[in-house]
């Protein structure tokens, strides 16, 4: 085992096998020699027949990744931190689409569990920042856990903030890059700044973050793939497809307005809070993979992969 292997990092235990959760245990079986890594997955998970489900325990399987039985939705808090107790590290990769609760759930039964270190869903904005009440309700229940956590002493945390994943910014859904319609819309204005990720990146980050010795404890980790206002982004498709784009602001007024004809439409949510420009951001150069020198994909790499002819 490494020298600067962390002491308290040797047995892992992952929630959720979803995009995050896959890119995060490549990572940790790559760069942890002698750790063990175990995912929590839902027992109907673990026996399935489905190919697609199958491909992926075979995956977890050729990592030497251990799998647990337990079901966040249903096991009581008291249930999942016995479960977490046998562990050193806990690391969420559960996130929102878990349903509302969730994140608060997980964190009691970490505290309760009593594991050296939490890592609990928090790879997205500066919700310090944003504060409670904004636009986006889930979000509250992301500071409540930050809360939470600064509370006690029992168990030490490291929450990771990535700002928004990169491909979700190109998500036709969300409607920042419409390709379709040949537009590019900014959430706010074409100043307004955004940090993004890939998940692959957040994988990557989190590990390092994972096994960096003096260990982080107790404090918020910034990464970025990218720090980018929506007028460089409009700049990097129209220079990766090599044709003009229709630019369409979408101001704070106008996406408030949209969000009281749809008040509980999601992703209405999101472009508001966005748009609203507080927390969604912060400089490249203070992150965590800007101080160790770690290589990232940034806008520029992402649209040329995704994008470019």
């Amino acid at each position: 085992m490494g020298n600067n292997q962390n002491t308290d990092s040797r047995n892992i235990l992952v929630l959720g096998a979803g995009e995050l959760g896959m890119a995060v245990m490549r990572e940790l079986s790559a760069q942890g020699s002698g750790a063990k890594i175990t995912v929590l997955l839902r027992a109907s998970a673990i026996e399935t027949q489905d190919p697609s489900r199958l491909a992926q325990l075979s995956e977890l399987q050729a990592l030497g990744i251990e799998t647990l039985a337990g079901d966040i939705a249903t096991d009581s808090v008291s249930e999942l931190a016995a479960l977490f107790a046998a562990f050193d590290t806990v690391v969420s990769c559960v996130g929102f689409a878990a349903g509302p609760g969730t994140q608060t759930k997980l964190t009691q039964a970490a505290i309760e569990s009593g594991v050296s270190r939490y890592f609990p869903w928090q790879f997205g904005v500066d919700y310090d920042v944003i504060g409670f009440g904004s636009a986006q309700d889930t979000f509250d229940e992301q500071l409540h856990v930050r809360h939470l956590l600064r509370a006690q002493q029992r168990i030490e945390w490291v929450i990771i903030s990535t700002g928004m994943f990169t491909s979700f910014l190109f998500e036709p859904s969300f409607g920042v890059v419409d390709l379709a319609n040949s537009t590019v819309h900014a959430l706010g204005d074409w100043d307004t700044r955004l940090t993004i990720t890939t998940p692959e990146d957040i994988g990557l980050l989190t590990a390092r973050i994972l096994f960096t010795q003096p260990r982080f404890a107790n404090r918020v980790v910034y990464v970025a793939g990218d720090t980018i206002t929506y007028g460089q982004l409009a700049d990097v498709v129209e220079s990766a497809l090599a044709r003009e784009l229709s630019r369409v602001p979408w101001s704070v007024p106008m996406l408030t307005a949209e969000l009281a004809k749809r008040p509980d439409d999601q992703l209405s949510k999101y472009r508001l809070v966005f748009a609203e420009g507080r927390g969604v951001a912060w400089d490249k150069a203070g992150t965590f993979n800007a101080e160790e020198n770690i290589e990232v994909v940034t806008l520029e790499r992402w649209v040329a992969g995704h994008l470019g002819s």
